[in-house]
Order: structure tokens, then C-alpha cells, then sequence
């Protein structure tokens, strides 16, 4: 039986990459049901979106957080789930390795671990800080995940249904992470190329204050 592929992409601001998203996972799973949850967007990120098939769902409050609890609370049927970020930085190309390896082994959770294919996308606050949370981390629930923060992810049916999200904003993922870790449910990661974000596309995370919040997290 054909395996049902949902996408989920949380977008804010994305009007220049969300298109462009759209149409590599259109390309390469045409049978998937794209979602995107859009978070308040001021610029034309929705009509965007619309223009290229996508399903949308607003959710007004904004933080990432919010967003995936969103995604996770929806009645959206589906067998396996992509989340993926929309400001157009993954490559897709081992997409379709993914989900058999989700299948094949019974992961709960697969989680792209980014390589860094050009200098601009590496940000030296965000890289150094997602080495240091995430060898944080390994210390207290073992070195299954190495990129803590990475927003391309496939979750199975069972995670999506059963996780509790407490987070609001860019803690989400190291959220995602621990939990997955904590409860020991089977994980992967997969190599992922990672790009810059295009002109007029601008990240919203900030290093020093969303590192503070996903301190916490971890500690409590």
C-alpha cells in the first residue's frame, strides 16, 4: 500500500522561497498534501502559496512553537510527516532515502543534519551555538542527533499524535529533540545540504535570546 506523505511548512515573511519550496516537493512526491501554516505573514507569502497549490492554515499568535503545535493538533491524516522550514535553505534530494529509512527501520523521527555548502550559510552564532547545545544535550540523553536546531525533520504518525508541545518560539526543535531522545523512541539522522537563504528572505531567529530559552529547556 502506497504510504500517504503530508508536508507541513511553517512560514513567516517567506513571500521570496515558499514558492520555490513548494514546487521541489511537488516535483519530487506528487502525491503529497502540502500545508502551509502561515504565521501572520504581512507581505504576500499566502497568496504565494495559494498560487502554487498549497494548502493554507493561519495561525495568528506568532513563534515557531506555536505554529508546529498547530500542525501537530490538526485532524490531517497521513502516514508520515514532513516538516520542513519555507525560506528555501534545504535540499531535498535525499527526501525519498528518508522516508524508506523511516519505514524500514520503524523510526519515529528522522532528522537532516545539515551540511553547510556555502560560507554565507554559515552563520557563526547559530552553527556554534547548535554544536553547543547539541553536544549539551548528548550528555544527558546520548548521541543519537547531532543537529539539535535543524527545521527538515519526518516524523511518523505515532509521534505527531502523541507529542506535548510546550514551547512557543525557536526552542520547538530542541523541544522535538529531547523528547524523542527522553522517551527513547527510535531516531535517525540523514545528511542534508544546507544553503544560504536567498535575497529578501531574512532569518527570524535570534542566537543570543532564543539560546537562553532553549537553556532552560534543557535544564528543566
Amino acid at each position: 500500500m502506497k504510504k500517504k506523505i503530508v508536508v507541513f511548512i511553517p512560514c513567516l515573511n517567506e513571500e521570496a522561497t515558499i514558492g520555490s519550496v513548494i514546487s521541489q516537493f511537488k516535483k519530487k512526491i506528487p502525491n503529497s498534501s502540502i500545508f502551509v501554516y502561515d504565521n501572520n505573514s504581512d507581505d504576500k507569502s499566502i497568496e504565494v502559496a495559494q498560487k502554487c497549490g498549497a494548502k493554507i492554515v493561519k495561525v495568528k499568535k506568532r513563534g515557531k512553537g506555536n505554529v508546529v503545535r498547530k500542525m501537530f493538533s490538526d485532524p490531517i491524516k497521513g502516514d508520515f510527516f514532513v516538516m520542513i522550514d519555507g525560506d528555501d535553505t534545504y535540499d531535498i534530494k535525499n527526501l525519498n532515502e528518508m522516508i524508506q529509512k523511516m519505514e524500514k527501520n520503524n523510526l519515529d523521527m528522522i532528522v537532516a543534519r545539515r551540511n553547510h555548502i556555502q560560507s554565507s550559510a554559515y552563520r557563526l552564532g547559530h552553527v556554534f551555538g547548535n554544536r553547543f547545545f547539541s553536544k549539551f544535550v548528548k550528555v544527558f540523553f546520548g548521541n543519537d542527533i547531532n543537529d539539535l536546531f535543524s527545521g527538515f525533520r519526518i516524523f511518523s504518525k505515532r509521534f505527531i499524535k502523541t507529542f506535548p508541545i510546550d514551547s512557543k518560539e525557536f526552542e520547538v526543535e530542541a523541544e522535538l529533540t529531547i523528547h524523542a531522545l527522553e522517551q527513547r523512541l527510535p531516531v535517525a539522522e540523514f545528511e542534508c545540504d544546507y544553503k544560504s537563504r536567498p535575497k529578501g528572505s531574512n532569518s527570524k531567529l535570534n542566537t543570543v535570546k532564543d539560546g537562553v530559552k532553549i537553556l532552560k529547556l534543557i535544564l528543566i
